[in-house]
């Protein structure tokens, strides 16, 4: 499995070797061995969780306030998806930057979002199932959500041609500057 530092500081990009025959494919989708000296840490995982939607949806962009804040590792098995993740850290250099990537059940490769980020996706294709790991369970009190389409963060969605689907909870969520403006929903 080879492994890419991303910009923000902390995302990773993982790529499977993928062995091909003409029965089909096999790939190691996680290795924690491989993970940990990848990145850094051991993290154990709490929770595993998959979404299918279609085309135009968008999900997100999500995070967990601390103790519970979610370290998330996504990966498409069906599917393509532009996912996208924001760096919310106090006193990160970084802080209010973006990463966005495609992933799909084609390229297999999956994006590691340390806690600290807010993290959603786009689904390109119609049944695009996302799947990923979390380390921490879901707490309804500690989640929060930030403005998918916020201007002050510029996320450059790649959505042309593409009706945009997204829940009402998601549609009001707060922006960047409401967010900044609003220590107590800031990530440590």
């Amino acid at each position: 499995m080879r492994s890419t530092r991303c910009h923000p500081d902390g995302l990773m990009l993982f790529e499977p070797t993928v062995h091909e025959d003409d029965r089909g494919a096999f790939f190691e989708s996680f290795n924690a061995l491989a993970f940990a000296e990848a990145t850094g840490t051991s993290a154990y995982f709490a929770q595993d969780n998959q979404s299918i939607s279609s085309a135009g949806v968008v999900r997100g962009l999500h995070y967990q306030l601390p103790p519970y804040a979610q370290g998330k590792l996504v990966r498409v098995s069906a599917g393509r998806v532009f996912d996208v993740a924001v760096d919310l850290r106090d006193g990160s250099d970084t802080f209010g930057r973006w990463f966005g990537v495609e992933l799909s059940a084609v390229n297999h490769l999956q994006l590691w979002i340390p806690p600290g980020f807010a993290h959603g996706f786009l689904a390109l294709e119609d049944g695009s199932e996302v799947l990923y790991k979390t380390t921490e369970f879901w707490h309804r009190e500690s989640e929060r959500a930030l403005r998918w389409d916020d201007p002050d963060i510029g996320i450059a969605w790649p959505a042309e041609g593409l009706r945009i689907i997204i829940s009402d909870k998601d549609a009001l969520a707060p922006g960047f500057a409401e967010l900044t403006n609003s220590a107590p929903a800031r990530l440590a």
